[in-house]
């Protein structure tokens, strides 16, 4: 075949004619293309003497008529249509279905040339997965009297994101185009089941044979993804600030937070907030708080936030969460280690397309009497002026002789640009170029006579000089949404700067 298409574009146009009309005569097998069944195949100059639909090779308004489906994206114009495209997520795309009886005019007085029980059907796959190429929706034209009795071609979807796509057709949008009194009319959403009637003067599945009876269908699909994401800070009870690691005492109480949004194309139902408690942390019993669009001053729930979870409901794409608790840290006695104890916390969000984790540290030093020790508790870095940063350490020593910190400084490709020694707790550096540096700060002290160094991975730190710092900037809740006022500890506050605005810095 391959040679017949060869001659057929090689031919003088004179002659081209002839040669079509042979090429009428072969069958094609139907797995060489994207379409099929097998069939006969007819020319303009030479139709059909019955009834046998998009059979045509050389339509001059449509070409080859076995490949009759053909999608784009909603937005774009007609000539952007083809054979396959690449979803993207929460948009819409226009499949298109050609249909042409292909039996000449002359057969139609008789009835001979009449298709009876016409329709167009359509076949959407559900899900197209994540690195998928390949996945097919097939569409189907075909009558009664038809021969053969359905007819098929398919398009091509791909995904190159990290995540599985659904499709969803969207109900009410498949629409006949033609030269009768049918064009424009909506056929039945049972064009993604059955099949859907189609026709010229009425949906009755009458179709004569010729051109001027040809049409086409259009309806659309949406690409949808579910998603979501899930963030942990912590900060002390009484403090402003939320943090992503914080430093405290035996017997401290601390805050939660808790942040969950639907980053995806789809509502998420019955979503479910639960959060583990490291060995050495109790949940303080009433200091549950869920802030977000039904509730954006907050509302007091149950305590099952660290016992299996709590259902915050559902949330619509763009909507967000706030969920707030309270927790006591062991007195000193009860902590594992003397020095610095790194206690983890991990809050989960459960959602029917997946659960997502997210953790917090919180370092507490223990005491031990007469026991000598040394430790690098936290590194905190701040912006001061220009390019010029301060490194702040907090450490402990006991029955020891403190040293100096020693700053280790690298570049955002892990290069170590710096490194800097001081016998304070704070020392200003200057990289003198902005961009974002990574910091590990390690203590030296002398105990019993021998020098020895501490540091933790609270001691290990970032900042991104290169970024505006916009503190007042507020979590919303959803498109154009922002809390008007948020919970506080134990009851509600209507202070947002307590809740949210105090969220740390990006």
């Amino acid at each position: 075949m391959s040679k017949l298409l060869s001659l057929v574009h090689k031919v003088p146009k004179r002659a081209s004619a002839v040669v079509l009309m042979v090429a009428a005569a072969v069958i094609v097998p139907a797995a060489l293309f994207a379409w099929g069944p097998s069939r006969a195949t007819f020319t303009i100059e030479k139709p059909a003497t019955y009834v046998t639909f998009n059979s045509i090779t050389n339509n001059p308004s449509h070409g080859d008529e076995r490949n009759f489906s053909q999608v784009r994206e909603v937005s774009a114009d007609n000539t952007t249509y083809s054979d396959a495209i690449s979803l993207q997520a929460g948009h819409e795309y226009v499949v298109y279905i050609y249909y042409h009886n292909n039996a000449a005019s002359n057969y139609n007085a008789s009835g001979v040339g009449v298709a009876k029980g016409a329709y167009v059907k359509t076949q959407i796959p559900a899900v197209v997965s994540k690195g998928n190429t390949g996945t097919k929706a097939v569409s189907y034209v075909g009558a009664t009297n038809s021969n053969p009795g359905e007819v098929w071609d398919d398009i091509s979807f791909s995904n190159s994101t990290s995540g599985d796509m659904a499709l969803r057709f969207v109900p009410g949008s498949a629409t006949i185009h033609n030269f009768g009194k049918t064009n424009g009319q909506s056929l039945s959403d049972s064009i993604i089941t059955t099949g859907a009637a189609i026709g010229y003067d009425a949906l009755d599945g009458v179709v004569p044979g010729c051109n001027e009876y040809a049409g086409y269908v259009t309806y659309r699909i949406k690409a949808e993804q579910p998603n979501f994401t899930i963030d942990k800070q912590v900060r002390k009870s009484g403090t402003t600030g939320w943090k992503d690691a914080e430093t405290a005492n035996p017997s401290d109480t601390v805050d939660y937070l808790v942040t969950y949004k639907n980053t995806g194309t789809t509502e998420q139902k019955d979503v479910v907030i639960n959060d583990i408690l490291p060995e050495g942390i109790s949940y303080t019993a009433g200091t549950t708080y869920v802030a977000n669009t039904t509730n954006p001053s907050g509302i007091k729930v149950g305590d099952n936030v660290t016992k299996g979870g709590i259902n915050i409901g559902n949330y619509l794409p763009g909507a967000a969460a706030y969920i707030k608790f309270s927790a006591k840290i062991t007195d000193n006695n009860n902590l594992p280690n003397c020095g610095a104890n790194i206690l983890t916390n991990t809050a989960k969000a459960q959602t029917k397309n997946g659960t997502k984790e997210e953790t917090v540290k919180i370092t507490v030093n223990k005491t031990c009497k007469n026991e000598a020790a040394a430790t690098c508790n936290a590194l905190t870095i701040t912006r001061l002026s220009g390019t010029s940063i301060r490194f702040t350490t907090d450490y402990s020593v006991q029955n020891a002789t403190f040293k100096n910190v020693t700053y280790v400084i690298k570049d955002a490709a892990g290069k170590e640009i710096a490194t800097k020694t001081s016998t304070s707790k704070s020392f200003d550096y200057d990289p003198g170029t902005t961009g974002k540096y990574s910091v590990n700060a390690t203590i030296a002290a002398t105990i019993n006579g021998k020098d020895v160094t501490a540091t933790s991975d609270g001691c290990n730190s970032t900042i991104d000089t290169s970024t505006s710092v916009t503190p007042s900037e507020l979590p919303t809740t959803g498109v154009g949404e922002t809390f008007a006022s948020v919970l506080g500890l134990g009851a509600l506050v209507t202070s947002i700067g307590y809740y949210v605005a105090s969220r740390r810095s990006l």
